[in-house]
């Protein structure tokens, strides 16, 4: 008899997190490591933030909470829909979660039967399946070419959507492209969706405030009110306030919905962390200057890495509208060989080659079900990007 349940068979660890780990061990023995994997912000939560966490601790705010967060922070985050996005959620239609990624564990789990589809967009972030997998869903891919700006197409959703559909995931701006949807741009999506009206909505807005030359992300029920009675919106504090330690994610969604997130989550982790909770509020609710700052500079590493990306051998890269990564394609590289005898026939071997010649750490397109590309965080120092910007240059100039 197995000591391991099947369900584990439908998953795989986290690409992104073991490609980081492996840069981390390879960085701990001695090798001159750049490490472009993980999708954290190097920039440092703001003041304000880390001492509404210390006064917590000093009042003695360490206790149990309610399971989907304290009255004021999910008043807050009701706030934040209405102030950001224009959606009046209400107080009780909030949950607050340990990271985005329970709020998506919840709503899937919660929800999904076996044989039910979850359409999802690629390339996508490389935990969307396995947790669609994980509640006995099928994910159903549907590819966004690069020439669309790895956006999809109204008619690419429409033709994927079956009688089995029962979610559809979009995720603005995107992990890994950067990629992100005016409200011009989801207006066709949504008379898709409104023609289906047995297709619930899940929207990642995770990365909204991180959007560069005055683009304005537009997210699914602002656009389409009359989908909001079939939508999470998924929101959180880990990217736009350097959080990600502080393990908090939120969404809005039908009374409903909620109630039954909440029930699974009171078997589950029950409530995060009240220190966090503390520290989210403050987010929230307080100055906004840091954020500010740090667009500002992610733009500017953005600029330099698309340029210097575009400028390597084998390699085209698209300038995305937001988040922190690129994910360019490295189709001209496909079929050479490094110096050290390495052929490289797929994005995997490319990535392996590249952080054991040239010490640089990425995660190779297949990662987020789209061979034949690669992913770059641009969360990290303007120095080390370039460096890592040329060395990849070389890289690509050694293959033959």
């Amino acid at each position: 008899m197995s000591l391991i349940a099947d369900r584990l068979n439908r998953i795989s660890p986290s690409q992104t997190i073991a490609i980081s780990s492996k840069a981390r061990a390879l960085k701990a023995a001695g090798r001159d490591i750049i490490g472009l994997s993980a999708g954290e912000p190097d920039f440092d939560t703001p003041e304000h933030i880390k001492q509404a966490a210390i006064e917590a601790i000093k009042s003695g705010d360490t206790k149990y909470t309610d399971v989907a967060g304290t009255p004021a922070l999910r008043k807050a985050i009701a706030a934040k829909f209405l102030r950001d996005s224009g959606i009046d959620y209400k107080p009780e239609e909030v949950i607050v979660s340990t990271g985005g990624k329970q709020v998506i564990f919840n709503a899937m789990l919660a929800t999904v039967q076996a044989g039910d589809e979850v359409i999802i967009p690629t390339p996508c972030w490389v935990s969307y399946p396995d947790i669609v997998a994980l509640a006995e869903g099928t994910p159903v891919f549907v590819p966004c070419s690069q020439n669309n700006g790895f956006k999809l197409r109204a008619e690419d959703l429409e033709a994927a959507i079956t009688p089995k559909t029962k979610w559809f995931f979009l995720n603005s701006p995107s992990n890994p492209t950067g990629a992100a949807y005016s409200a011009e741009e989801l207006r066709p999506i949504c008379d898709v969706l409104l023609k289906h009206p047995n297709v619930w909505v899940f929207t990642d807005d995770i990365y909204d405030k991180l959007t560069y030359d005055g683009f304005k992300p537009a997210t699914i029920v602002q656009v389409e009110p009359r989908l909001r009675a079939r939508t999470i919106t998924m929101n959180g504090c880990s990217k736009a306030y350097a959080m990600t330690g502080w393990r908090i994610g939120f969404c809005g969604a039908p009374v409903e919905l909620i109630k039954a997130m909440d029930k699974l989550q009171s078997q589950s982790t029950s409530n995060t962390s009240s220190i966090s909770q503390a520290a989210a509020l403050a987010a929230l609710e307080g100055p906004e200057e840091a954020l500010g700052e740090m667009v500002k500079v992610y733009k500017q590493r953005r600029d330099l890495v698309v340029d210097m990306l575009n400028a390597a051998e084998g390699i085209t890269c698209h300038k995305p509208e937001g988040a922190f990564y690129v994910f360019p394609a490295i189709h001209g590289c496909l079929g050479k060989t490094t110096p050290k005898g390495v052929k490289i026939n797929n994005d995997e071997d490319f990535v392996t080659a590249l952080l054991d010649e040239k010490g640089v750490a990425a995660v190779h397109g297949a990662a987020f079900v789209y061979p034949g590309h690669f992913r770059i965080s641009y969360a990290t120092s303007t120095e080390a990007l370039r460096e890592a910007c040329t060395r990849i240059q070389r890289f690509c100039a050694a293959l033959k």
